[in-house]
């Protein structure tokens, strides 16, 4: 299987392919397995020779095909912490008994609801004083790029409650997960999931100039995830194509393998790696890793970096990848289609993206390069060689870039590039994820941003379609950004741009960090006092799953893929992440607006059932079902396909308090949000038919028996009106402790009963 993204000039195209099927990675090439002829004692030494079997192999406590894993580190930023501790705190956490760094840039702007976003750092530190933590202060660094600087190590294991949570550039296999399961870490509880497959990365050639990260990861994003040819597996990088390609260059890609709906990556190190380490003080953190020859792979994915052209990924998602040059050619067709799929979202329609055609030219409103994968020395340096002596222009286009870290803004002053970035128009900003998530740069109605960002998401840039409001990101490399600043807002490929490509050496100023950080992790204060602000709540109480469940169907969503930031949305809602019942009040809010009255309704009779021990829907009765005593009656969630996206539990958690009891669906994008539903006590149900309307009920009787004997699959009614369909619901496969958190009602009271 070839992927293919043409140009006009048919003779050059970017050549990614996907190999179904094992391969053996060998003498420094792939070779498939049916025509590798390895005796079957070869293939099992194979299996163990990626560089993900060994490190999984280090960090399980399980068996070979049910891992749990113990993790070496943790990471949460401020719009994730607060549950996670407050969660931990309730279930009986004394103390963190493994380094946890708390990072704040995401409600950093303290911008939102008075002084909810302070009192919540506030609590971070406290919480790092009592229980022996990390806290990384407000635009002192995004999360991801701390952890780079100062936390990852070859041949680790880190988990974080963000879903970019991705070091494997550096050796490290990092997986982003909902808060949930770093609360298990911070119990010593494990990670519990089934063996993945693994997914060989060949990279080969050289990136000619012009060409980024980001190119590299529309294109592999593009490739593969429609196709869900890498889905919770883990990605390998390997080839002679990595020895081309900084280290800055390699966590820009790698940072994006979220989006291709993978678990985590691993790519090989080198004497870049280990050069990368010594910069940052942290030698003995470097090893060499390198898979064995041979080492057997489930499948493969090869890139050959010089077909790589500049790429963009248009709204609404990041695999909705073509090359600059093909979307300038092509943008009345593209466009229009965008601007159908927008106007979907408003009321009243009016969305327009068609009106930046200008002489066969595009013209965007905005440009910025964020975040963890958009604001590296590196990327930033580029841009500022692409616009020296340029300038931005005094019109509507703006380009803000926000260093990644204090450090990495050091070294661009340090060097001049910032001065030189200042001279061209361009507004330095401090370490902040906003743009990422919709907190800052909302674009005008109608403007189209262009972002070296993580995600482009609908509403992800901050609009709101509800209010009749629709802005617009597409994802490009910070070069043709830079490229495009220097055109006026005239879409162009940085390949197109007359550019040095002259970097001078970074240097990391670590007092940057030994001045401001606080660095507790082991050194817990016990008599130390955990600050709280008005705003911060408790989880409020569980009940466990009955012996039977009826529930409602509140929401029904019939699009292809719903996203988290459509099940909670981001931006606006941040600030009132350590508050759960008043969180709860944005959910669905841009996707379906009736859905929390309905829950809610629905939660206020499981309160009376629970008071009179009476069900309240007599519609049960006319349809000839008699519904047994010890019944759990809650609201449902039925989606296509839910959860793309964050890590964010939220998406879970909101519905769980407004009384939610399951998702049904016909799959699950991503296991973390599966993951979310489990702890906090929903059944993660598939129908393989989607039949369903917001009111209807479906009935499982024996559900904790059911539950309890690892069924698998439960018989159930489906009630729609008078109409009573058999219906069969699956669960999948959960572990000892899965089933019990659903039994339990949630994790809190899973760990409270033990």
């Amino acid at each position: 299987m070839v992927y293919n993204i043409d140009n006009t000039d048919k003779r050059k195209r970017i050549m990614i392919k996907l190999i179904k099927g094992g391969v053996y990675y060998t003498e420094g090439r792939l070779i498939k397995e049916n025509v590798a002829f390895m005796v079957e004692e070869k293939k099992k030494k194979a299996i163990r020779g990626t560089l993900t079997y060994n490190i999984i192999k280090a960090h399980n406590k399980g068996s070979e095909s049910d891992l749990k894993l113990s993790f070496d580190a943790l990471v949460s930023h401020d719009i994730t912490y607060v549950g996670i501790i407050q969660t931990a705190k309730a279930s009986g956490l004394k103390e963190f008994p493994l380094p946890y760094t708390l990072t704040n840039c995401h409600n950093s702007l303290c911008a939102v609801g008075g002084t909810i976003n302070g009192d919540d750092h506030l609590f971070g530190l406290t919480a790092a004083k009592k229980y022996g933590g990390n806290y990384v202060p407000p635009h002192l660094a995004v999360i991801h790029q701390y952890m780079r600087e100062m936390q990852a190590k070859c041949g680790a294991m880190i988990l974080g409650s963000d879903s970019h949570t991705r070091y494997g550039a550096l050796g490290t296999m990092a997986v982003g997960e909902g808060g949930p399961e770093l609360v298990k870490q911070l119990l010593n509880q494990t990670y519990d999931i089934k063996r993945p497959e693994v997914i060989a990365v060949y990279l080969k050639g050289k990136p000619k100039k012009g060409v980024g990260p980001h190119d590299v990861a529309i294109a592999l994003v593009g490739a593969t995830f429609k196709k869900a040819f890498v889905k919770n597996k883990i990605l390998e990088f390997i080839g002679p194509g990595i020895k081309n390609l900084s280290m800055d260059f390699r966590c820009g890609i790698d940072v994006m393998t979220t989006e291709t709906a993978c678990l985590s990556s691993i790519w090989e190190t080198d004497e870049i790696t280990e050069e990368f380490f010594k910069i940052h003080n942290r030698e003995s953190h470097f090893k060499p890793m390198r898979p064995a020859d041979p080492a057997y792979y489930d499948g493969a994915v090869v890139i050959d970096l010089s077909t790589i052209e500049p790429m963009i990924a248009l709204p609404f998602h990041p695999s909705n990848a073509y090359t600059v040059k093909e979307f300038i050619e092509n943008a009345d067709d593209i466009l229009g289609g965008i601007e159908n799929d927008g106007n979907k979202l408003l009321k009243n329609g009016g969305f327009s993206l068609r009106d930046k055609i200008k002489d066969g030219k595009v013209l965007v409103s905005q440009g910025v390069i964020a975040g963890c994968a958009g604001g590296s020395y590196e990327n930033i340096v580029e841009s500022a060689e692409i616009l020296r002596g340029k300038s931005c222009g005094n019109g509507q286009f703006e380009l803000s870039i926000y260093p990644q870290s204090q450090p990495v803004f050091k070294g661009l002053a340090d060097n001049g590039y910032a001065s030189a970035l200042m001279s061209a128009g361009v507004l330095l900003k401090p370490a902040f994820c906003g743009p990422c998530f919709g907190a800052g740069d909302t674009p005008a109605n109608n403007g189209l941003s262009i972002r070296h960002t993580t995600r482009n998401f609908e509403n992800r840039e901050g609009s709101k379609p509800a209010e009749g409001q629709l802005s617009a990101v597409a994802l490009m490399d910070a070069r043709s950004i830079a490229a495009t600043a220097a055109n006026g807002g005239v879409l162009t490929p940085a390949t197109e741009a007359e550019y040095v490509k002259k970097i001078k050496k970074y240097y990391f100023d670590k007092t940057i960090y030994e001045n401001r950080v606080y660095a507790g992790a082991g050194k817990p204060d016990k008599s130390a006092a955990v600050v709280y602000g008005p705003n911060i709540a408790d989880w409020p109480e569980q009940i466990a799953l009955g012996d039977n469940l009826l529930m409602k169907a509140v929401s029904v969503i019939d699009d292809p893929v719903t996203t988290t930031d459509e099940l909670i949305p981001s931006g606006e809602t941040s600030s009132y992440r350590s508050n759960p019942l008043r969180l709860a009040e944005f959910a669905l809010s841009r996707k379906d607006p009736a859905y929390v009255s309905r829950a809610k309704a629905v939660k206020a009779d499981e309160q009376a059932r629970r008071q009179d021990g009476i069900l309240p829907d007599a519609v049960l009765k006319d349809v000839g079902i008699k519904v047994k005593p010890d019944t759990v009656y809650g609201s449902c969630v039925v989606a296509r396909k839910p959860g793309d996206g964050s890590a964010r539990e939220q998406a879970a958690s909101c519905q769980r308090v407004l009384g939610g009891v399951a998702n049904i669906s016909l799959e699950y994008a991503t296991k973390r949000y599966r993951s979310n539903l489990i702890n906090w006590g929903m059944l993660p149900l598939i129908c393989r038919k989607f039949e369903f309307k917001v009111g209807d009920y479906v009935y499982i009787e024996n559900v904790r028996k059911l539950i309890e004997e690892d069924a698998g699959v439960m018989p159930a009614k489906h009630i729609s009106g008078t109409v009573v369909k058999n219906i069969t619901l699956e669960i999948g496969s959960l572990t000892a402790d899965e089933k019990q958190i659903i039994l339990d009602g949630c994790l809190i009271n899973f760990n409270k009963n033990k």
